[in-house]
């Protein structure tokens, strides 16, 4: 990486702290949240959903945004919508108030995400993309190993709005940098907005996201508000998916580019992998505050060592993934993911913490290690003004592959649960998740080998055929 991707590199994550911080710190205080704003558990949920559902509205319209005014006007224009979307939360006057001002963080935090790994993929040109992507991901690893410790911290010392105010030194040292280091934007385009695809679109993901948080309640996937919002959001997406591929007007998101194989291959296992990943997140820290009595925080701090295990190989693994290709990378990243979770699907109240401890240490260099192939190939051959639309493919995989892994594992495990053993029920949830694992494991080889020009050739985007993998 050269020096000025470098500090390109650097504006942008420091940036994105700030929203990936901010989601792991506020999960541990919801039970504050409630306590102190007289909200029940029911309505206080709402705090996460609201932000996970104004990011699903947002992720779409990023390329369509990012053409008009420009990345750098873009991300800067995010940033500060998150800031005052920060401030406002602290300032809340009860439930209600703070629902809505996290929706507002949440519109923020929805164009960050996929604009990051935009701009990195645009002004690397190709080359050297599995280096870029583990730099581009790292907020994702530190998120989960400080956000946690910070929340607890944070509520052992002071009260929940210090929980909002914590991003804002974030989000003022990203737009210094961001100001100082991304490139001025250039010539931005002039197309119109495809408002029938928004209309389609917005209300599909919303309709699905709803429905599947809400499949952890009593009833699971038989409740109203899950199989409704659920059928009516698949519905709709199959009638954006038509009508992206058929119009004669260039579609909010471009689908066409599912039929290029790496971006197609990448789609399907950042699904399976925001599966693993996020329904991991659910099972493990309620592992361990159900059968060893932990608190939120204690149960944070238990999953560390899996954080510094995904920073441990991240690295590694961007290099290997330029060098070999990441067909290997995925296959070997995945089969230390299903191997280090299986000691999970044995384990009660009584197993060895420190055999746990160097367990998740395992698990945590195999995510890291098949996030950064996945991530990176997708982008293979595609040429600059095609990466907005991979970005929002992608981003928009990885989060409904969390939110589908959650709800299914939180079914699981409900329904285990009844049984009367908890333990047990931990064990069978967590073999669905080796179940996810193992078919992603068994798809990886759908992803290509190492491409010609990916690391080497300054050509790296030419139109799609000129880049062959092999």
């Amino acid at each position: 990486m050269d020096k000025n991707l470098t500090r390109l590199a650097i504006a942008l994550v420091v940036g994105a702290m700030a929203p990936l911080f901010d989601s792991t710190i506020v999960s541990v205080a919801l039970h504050t949240l409630a306590g102190d704003l007289n909200a029940s558990i029911e309505t206080i949920q709402w705090v996460s959903t609201a932000y996970l559902l104004a990011m699903g509205v947002t992720v779409p319209l990023v390329g369509w945004l990012q053409n008009r005014i420009g990345g750098k006007r873009l991300w800067m224009a995010s940033l500060v919508v998150f800031l005052i979307g920060s401030i406002l939360c602290s300032l809340a006057w009860d439930a209600g108030s703070l629902i809505a001002f996290r929706a507002v963080q949440g519109v923020g935090a929805g164009a960050m995400m996929p604009l990051l790994t935009t701009l990195l993929m645009q002004a690397a040109h190709g080359r050297s993309l599995g280096r870029v992507m583990a730099v581009a991901s790292l907020p994702t690893a530190l998120g989960p190993i400080l956000g946690p410790v910070i929340g607890g911290l944070i509520l052992g010392a002071g009260t929940w709005p210090w929980l909002f105010w914590v991003n804002v030194p974030f989000v003022v040292v990203g737009l210094i940098l961001a100001w100082r280091f991304i490139p001025a934007d250039g010539p931005v385009g002039t197309a119109k907005l495809d408002v029938l695809g928004l209309a389609l679109l917005s209300p599909a993901l919303v309709g699905v996201l709803y429905g599947l948080s809400n499949a952890s309640g009593t009833g699971g996937f038989t409740r109203f508000d899950v199989w409704m919002p659920l059928t009516t959001g698949a519905v709709l997406l199959v009638a954006f998916a038509l009508w992206a591929t058929r119009s004669r007007r260039p579609a909010l998101v471009d689908l066409s580019l599912l039929t290029h194989r790496p971006l197609a291959a990448a789609s399907g296992l950042m699904f399976l992998m925001g599966a693993a990943l996020y329904g991991g997140m659910l099972l493990l820290p309620l592992s361990f505050q159900e059968l060893r009595g932990t608190d939120a925080l204690g149960a944070g701090l238990l999953l560390i060592p899996q954080g510094v295990g995904s920073l441990l190989s991240r690295s590694l693994a961007g290099r290997l993934t330029d060098r070999v290709g990441a067909r290997i990378v995925a296959v070997l990243g995945f089969a230390v993911v299903l191997l280090a979770t299986i000691p999970f699907a044995f384990a009660d109240g009584q197993t060895s913490v420190w055999w746990l401890s160097a367990v998740l240490v395992v698990r945590g260099i195999g995510l890291g290690a098949v996030m950064i192939p996945i991530m990176a190939v997708g982008f293979v051959g595609l040429e600059r003004p095609q990466m907005p639309h991979a970005s929002t493919i992608t981003r928009l995989s990885q989060q409904l592959g969390g939110a589908f892994g959650t709800a299914v594992l939180a079914v699981v495990l409900a329904g285990a649960a009844a049984g009367g053993d908890p333990a047990g029920a931990f064990q069978q949830a967590f073999w669905w998740a080796i179940g996810i694992t193992a078919l992603a494991a068994v798809l990886s080889p759908l992803l290509p080998g190492r491409a010609s020009g990916t690391a080497a050739e300054p050509h790296a985007t030419a139109p799609l055929a000129a880049t062959t993998p092999r």
